[in-house]
């Protein structure tokens, strides 16, 4: 009988999930190992070499772990529920002219789901990831919070985690530094480990090139949509572009115009096919509407709320205030703030807690 219960946990084959494998195997949790193939890159139409954690040497790397310490491997397929829903998202979001972020939604809606259903399967009570941030219990709520290394903070891509499920989720790596990890690592003789190197890729587009996903995944798109404007912001017709879908809020390469000054992709207008330009000061913006909301620290505001606010994963944050209007939350920034994309996640912070967060459905100008 093991000391503190039987848990599942998610193994990527990289060092973070694998350390956290090893942590709690050492703590005298009855450790079950579990590594999702979510996506083959094959299937996409690309040709790199698939990497990452939907890779077979992945995989393998932590089937090795799992071995090594002797406790349970499994590997579970969920390509098609991944594809229904976080591909699906993926195309229709950058059609309806806004920027999806995938990884929110697999973290959310497919990983944690498919790990809570293995685990009631496998009778374990608990399940882990290698996740830097922290989880805790608060006056009846389950909290998350960002992790000790700010450098490698993940709680923003956790905001849609529901409640249900993160009382039974534990985050091993949360108070400890990534150099922490390595070093843990480095003693315990998993050298393989350490010479992986960290991508921020999307793992369905591996080569970064989300438009040619998108044409491979749309047959005939680019001819649909080709041949729209650009307009700058007072109204003037500058030039045509290959289609509204293949540009993102804050783009400035690949634009093809030269007006003798650097300019901005600061709106995309689906329905007229329409991509307005400007320049990086047209970008800012005051204030934003977010919705399909989680709460998380609170079930509800109240009040309104002193905030530090994130649109994208690597924003720092902004200060602004937050006033929750039936399902939706309006946001005053303190000061502007640049290339609000609609379709990103906004996270709202309370010091080091996540209050909650939704999608981006529009930005204003006050």
């Amino acid at each position: 009988m093991s000391k503190h219960g039987r848990i599942l946990v998610a193994m990527s084959g990289g060092i973070d999930s694998s350390v956290a494998a090893v942590m709690l195997h050492e703590e005298g949790y009855e450790v079950i190992g579990m590594t999702m193939k979510t996506w083959d890159y094959a299937s996409s139409g690309g040709n790199k070499k698939e990497t990452g954690c939907c890779s077979l040497d992945s995989i393998n790397d932590a089937r090795d772990i799992a071995v090594s310490l002797g406790f349970p491997h499994y590997i579970v397929d969920i390509r098609e529920e991944f594809g229904d829903y976080v591909i699906n998202h993926f195309t229709n979001e950058y059609l309806e002219g806004r920027t999806p972020n995938p990884c929110v939604l697999c973290n959310t809606h497919i990983k944690w789901d498919s790990l809570l259903r293995r685990a009631d399967k496998l009778g374990c009570e608990k399940i882990a990831t290698g996740h830097y941030a922290k989880v805790r219990e608060e006056n009846g709520r389950f909290v998350i919070s960002k992790g000790v290394d700010q450098t490698k903070d993940q709680s923003y891509v956790l905001w849609g985690v529901s409640q249900q499920s993160l009382s039974r989720t534990l985050l091993p790596l949360g108070g400890l530094h990534k150099s922490e990890i390595r070093e843990m690592a480095r003693v315990r003789g998993f050298t393989e480990l350490l010479k992986k190197s960290e991508s921020y890729e999307i793992c369905f587009v591996p080569d970064n090139d989300y438009r040619g996903f998108l044409k491979r995944r749309v047959p005939g798109l680019e001819e649909q949509v080709a041949g729209g404007e650009f307009v700058m912001e007072d109204g003037t017709i500058v030039g045509k572009h290959r289609g509204y879908p293949f540009y993102t809020i804050g783009q400035r390469k690949g634009l093809e115009i030269a007006l003798g000054y650097p300019i901005f992709v600061t709106e995309i207008q689906k329905d007229t096919n329409r991509v307005i330009l400007g320049k990086l000061e047209d970008l800012d913006r005051d204030g934003m509407m977010v919705g399909k909301l989680n709460m998380v620290k609170y079930d509800k505001l109240q009040t309104k709320m002193q905030t530090v606010t994130k649109v994208r994963y690597k924003d720092p944050g902004t200060p602004a205030e937050i006033e929750q209007l039936e399902n939706k939350i309006k946001v005053i920034f303190h000061e502007g703030v640049s290339a609000i994309a609609p379709g990103q996640a906004a996270v709202f912070y309370e010091g080091n807690d996540v209050i909650g967060g939704g999608w981006i459905e529009s930005s204003f100008r006050q």
